[in-house]
């Protein structure tokens, strides 16, 4: 790790953890806020007729929404007010969400009656805040940040993989007010699932009838498709292709896929890291640009289950927006929320065109 990484304690003992790009930074500064001990009363309920888990977080209603910019909890601390980051400064920080979905230490809650099957909601949630500068964003960050930021994603992944209970470590970052963003500050969060998520085990089950029917990986082969195809291929390096998914379902859609079969971000090489960062921020100026303004959008890192299907997984970031147009969103239809038939305004092929013309 070409990161320091310092680990500390926030008031309330939850664990904050410094990246600093250049060694020796004083990171002794202690949390001098009066702050009690956070309540969580996660659980996980089974949907017997979707066959999957959901979180009920019900105090999760007294987050934090939307303040304004001189009363941001992610920014540094000043003499006058005191934040969730002790520090006057920073590059990276990983602290643990004072308001999870999900969490460790809680109360056995497993019961089963009939058709309703709910377990505690264990796990972990953290926020990574990208940069110190309240009125950035990733795009706007440098191939070196990028870097650090992956470094931190990296070691949170490592981390996380390890607790009890825990099946996927997924990251992700919202931007925008329209995307459903609670605090404007540049950053994102990582959820330490105790289940694998839907989509997850939808494109294992897929990559694992793929395997059998041709031994090889389908994720290998839609990428050497695209790359063939070329249509939709918003950006490539040796080891990385971005590309519009053939259906894809947002307005504005890209895959950016490791090229080598790896199943998870602590598989990267440095290379890889390196190449990943730079497309990464292409592909994020590229969404900015096509209308010339900030994109609203969601970054997901799609990557393997800490125990089951590992061998199948394959790595890939996938970045959407709901703008269709300078002036209107995407906002999900009957069809889509009631019965999950999606309905893209864009074709494809055009919006990977609009995004290869984007000023960046």
């Amino acid at each position: 790790m070409r990161a320091t990484k310092t680990p500390t304690k926030l008031a309330d003992g939850r664990e904050l953890i410094y990246y600093d790009e250049q060694p020796g930074v004083d990171r002794s500064v202690e949390d001098r806020r009066e702050l009690g001990a956070t309540q969580t009363s996660s659980e996980i309920r089974y949907d017997v007729l979707l066959d999957q888990w959901v979180v009920i977080a019900g105090h999760r209603q007294e987050r934090t929404y939307l303040p304004p910019t001189d009363q941001c909890p992610l920014c540094p601390s000043t003499p006058d007010r005191l934040t969730e980051i002790p520090a006057a400064d920073y590059d990276v920080v990983v602290f643990e969400n004072r308001f999870p979905s999900l969490a460790q230490g809680l109360p056995a809650l497993e019961t089963t009656s009939g058709p309703f099957v709910r377990r505690p909601g264990v796990g972990r949630c953290e926020v990574v805040c990208f940069t110190s500068d309240h009125e950035a964003s990733f795009a706007q960050l440098t191939p070196r940040r990028v870097e650090t930021v992956l470094e931190a994603w990296t070691d949170r992944v490592r981390e996380l993989s390890q607790l009890p209970g825990v099946e996927q470590v997924f990251v992700f970052e919202n931007r925008g007010e329209e995307i459903g963003v609670t605090l404007s500050h540049p950053h994102g969060q990582i959820y330490a699932f105790p289940f694998v998520p839907p989509r997850t085990l939808r494109t294992l089950r897929s990559a694992r009838r793929h395997h059998d029917q041709t031994g090889a990986c389908l994720f290998c082969a839609v990428i050497e498709a695209e790359r063939s195809a070329r249509v939709r291929v918003v950006g490539e390096t040796p080891r990385w292709v971005a590309f519009v998914p053939y259906a894809a379902r947002w307005p504005f859609e890209v895959h950016l896929s490791a090229r080598r079969h790896a199943p998870d971000l602590s598989a990267l090489d440095d290379e890889e890291r390196g190449e990943l960062a730079a497309l990464y921020l292409d592909v994020l100026r590229r969404f900015d640009g096509v209308f010339g303004t900030k994109m609203p959008y969601i970054a997901a890192w799609n990557q393997a289950p800490v125990r089951v299907d590992r061998d199948l997984a394959h790595l890939y970031l996938q970045v959407f927006s709901i703008r269709r147009s300078p002036g209107m969103l995407k906002y999900l239809a009957g069809t889509e929320s009631g019965a999950g038939v999606w309905i893209n305004d864009i074709a494809p092929e055009r919006a990977a065109d609009l995004l290869r013309a984007a000023r960046t």
